[in-house]
């Protein structure tokens, strides 16, 4: 498993990174009504996600600095490849999902791959998932921030998703 806490470890550090890499130490899940329901700190974990068969939650991700404080982000850094680049999450910035089960619960960055008009794809903060019940049972996935076709956060712990 690999895990970057240091977004640009390997850049020169001549210049300021800070406006493209995201020096992050953890993140938080909240639903739309900003209730947290996950939060990942310097490795510790607390909460998960809980929903019911045939529900979709949407969870904001907000990245967390060395102090436990939100990072912000412009609104540039949202919207920089949306019109030029199909294969956002392969090749340019922003959040990767992976290693869940599917047939449990389907987990997607909001935007992507369900909703090729992006109609509402990064409104307030960018940094979305949808989270579908498929059948009873658990699963978890891995999060990663990406930047330049690297990660600049890979999750510590997956993140537990509980569906009844």
């Amino acid at each position: 498993m690999l895990l970057f806490t240091t977004g640009c470890e390997d850049d020169d550090h001549d210049h300021d990174h800070d406006e493209d890499h995201t020096d992050a130490d953890g993140f938080i899940l909240e639903t739309e009504a900003g209730v947290e329901v996950y939060r990942e700190f310097e490795g510790t974990q607390t909460g998960g996600v809980t929903l019911s068969v045939g529900e979709t939650l949407e969870l904001m991700v907000h990245f967390l600095d060395h102090e436990g404080n939100e990072i912000e982000h412009s609104e540039d850094d949202d919207h920089d490849d949306h019109g030029d680049d199909d294969d956002h999450d392969d090749h340019g910035d922003g959040l990767v999902v992976s290693e869940n089960d599917a047939t449990v619960a389907v987990v997607e960055v909001e935007g992507h791959d369900e909703e090729e008009g992006d109609d509402h794809g990064d409104e307030e903060h960018g940094n979305a998932l949808h989270v579908e019940g498929v059948s009873a049972g658990t699963t978890s996935f891995k999060l990663q921030l990406m930047h330049d076709g690297h990660a600049d956060y890979t999750s510590t712990n997956n993140v537990p998703v509980t569906v009844n």
